[in-house]
């Protein structure tokens, strides 16, 4: 399969990247980190998280931060909204898209979200309703798609099932996740071949995390099986709090940069984005995760 003209890439990491920090960050770095990735050229930008500060503390303050932002209208701004409440508040701070989570495993998603697989997809029905009314789109993930903290290996059979029922229920869009990063260029390949029988791929997406060094290799490797969006994160933010070891998702400014050698276009600017992440990681005060970005800055 031919490689794709153009590749969209989700950041992720207002949200997915910044949610496991320790420290706290406030309202105003985290729109400042929105609107340099908005300058940059970012086209989907998931600004944060519609959840009880019981369970995501750093997530405390999204709406202020969607007030703060200055939003363009050619730029999708996202939040989770892992539950109706979750919805109502992310409807009433102007957000027009959402994203739901579900786990491939049943030992993942009783760690993270207290129930079966089963039961956490009944719960988005509501939300599922609640979007269509309101015109918000839906964008689904899935967790632990290559492998599993608990359970170790999944098998793509595992995974094909719990992302059609996603799409069915109206996700526009499936977002497959190496949560703990494990997986290889063949596991990823094999992913997207058994999935797409169930979910066009032109409705999934790749989510990888590096804790192996495997996460650039299964992004081409997705490449060649035709999927053309990729969340990434960043400076390379986050990382998966239920699974020990775990490190964060794959640097924005690293697949940007393999994405230009390949021709591919992408309308992000390299060199903002760079800026973006060093500015984030400065503000956390920790090293730029990103290969591309520390080669650069030590030029």
């Amino acid at each position: 399969m031919s490689l794709p003209n153009h590749v969209r890439l989700v950041e992720v990491g207002p949200r997915d990247g910044l949610q496991n920090e320790a420290q706290p960050i406030s309202v105003s770095a985290k729109v400042r980190l929105v609107d340099d990735l908005t300058e940059a050229g970012l086209a989907y930008i998931e600004v944060g998280s519609f959840v009880s500060p019981k369970w995501v503390p750093q997530m405390a303050g999204s709406a202020e931060v969607f007030a703060g932002i200055q939003q363009r209208p050619s730029v999708t701004y996202a939040a989770l909204a892992p539950n109706l409440r979750g919805f109502e508040d992310a409807l009433a701070a102007g957000v027009k898209e959402v994203a739901v989570f579900a786990a491939a495993t049943e030992a993942f998603s009783q760690r993270n979200i207290n129930c079966s697989v089963s039961d956490s997809l009944k719960r988005f029905k509501p939300i599922m309703a609640a979007a269509r009314s309101h015109g918000v789109r839906v964008r689904g993930y899935v967790s632990c798609v290559l492998g599993c903290p608990y359970e170790g290996k999944v098998s793509a059979e595992q995974v094909a099932p719990i992302a059609r029922e996603l799409r069915d229920m109206g996700c526009y869009e499936v977002s497959l996740g190496d949560t703990i990063g494990t997986g290889t260029a063949g596991d990823t390949r094999r992913l997207f071949e058994v999935v797409s029988a169930q979910v066009p791929r032109e409705q999934l997406a790749g989510h990888f995390h590096d804790t192996y060094g495997q996460a650039l290799a299964n992004v081409y490797a997705s490449l060649l099986e035709g999927i053309n969006v990729f969340d990434s994160s960043v400076a390379g933010l986050g990382g998966c709090p239920y699974a020990k070891g775990a490190t964060g998702n794959i640097a924005s400014e690293d697949v940007l940069y393999l994405l230009q050698g390949l021709g591919i276009e992408t309308g992000i600017d390299l060199d903002r984005l760079i800026a973006a992440g060093q500015r984030i990681s400065q503000v956390l005060g920790r090293s730029n995760g990103s290969r591309v970005a520390r080669a650069r800055m030590a030029q």
